[in-house]
């Protein structure tokens, strides 16, 4: 049994595994470690959960995600949707409050307004996902970095040690203007995903450059 052909198996088992997720309505290929999941989910939640799913396995070097959302005919009305969002951003304890806003259009969300660091930008964004009846999002919100960028690269070098499942000692880091660039190599997707995760929690940046090389 080849890499591929074994990676595609232990895929197929994480999604059967998966509460949540239809994995009898899911196709999974590989090609060099790159899994493509394709195959209709009736809600944008589950098409999140699938992608995490795979993404925690070791071997894994990317994801092309390529479900479609499929619309039923119990959809809920925007503004039921609208509501839920709004509840989830308010009872999210990383999104700071009153400082992102939601609209609700055919089940698409737009997310607008501003916050202090890149991990609270990225937890509006999944507190909105996993509402049902949400088609899509879309983060419109704007980072507004509050330390100097001086400051940065050793935050992120002491984030990275800290990481329980990241490796710092083959990641190397690059800070200018508020981007940081991560390479090196590291031994999974999860890996690589914790990497990114640590240096976007650091204050003051506001986007990550993963050109971190997955080699199990």
């Amino acid at each position: 049994m080849t890499m591929d052909r074994r990676l595609q198996e232990q895929v197929l088992t994480a999604l059967e595994r998966e509460p949540g997720v239809d994995a009898a309505q899911i196709g999974v290929s590989v090609v060099d470690g790159v899994v493509t999941l394709q195959g209709l989910v009736t809600t944008f939640r589950q098409k999140w959960l699938a992608e995490r799913g795979a993404r925690r396995l070791v071997g894994v070097r990317a994801i092309a995600n390529d479900l479609d959302v499929a619309a039923t005919r119990s959809t809920v009305s925007d503004a039921v949707v609208a509501q839920a969002v709004a509840d989830a951003l308010k009872w999210d304890s990383a999104i700071p409050a009153g400082r992102v806003k939601a609209t609700v259009r055919h089940g698409w969300v737009t997310l607008t307004g501003t916050t202090t660091w890149q991990f609270q930008r990225s937890a509006a964004e999944r507190a909105a996902a996993l509402v049902h009846g949400v088609k899509g999002v879309a983060n419109s919100i704007a980072i507004e970095p509050q330390v100097s960028i001086g400051d940065l690269q050793s935050r992120i070098e002491d984030a990275l040690r800290h990481a329980a499942e990241a490796d710092a000692h083959g990641i190397r880091i690059e800070a200018r203007d508020g981007t940081v660039v991560l390479s090196g190599i590291v031994h999974s997707a999860s890996e690589r995903e914790a990497a990114e995760r640590a240096a976007l929690t650091a204050p003051g940046v506001s986007r990550v450059d993963d050109r971190l090389i997955v080699a199990p």
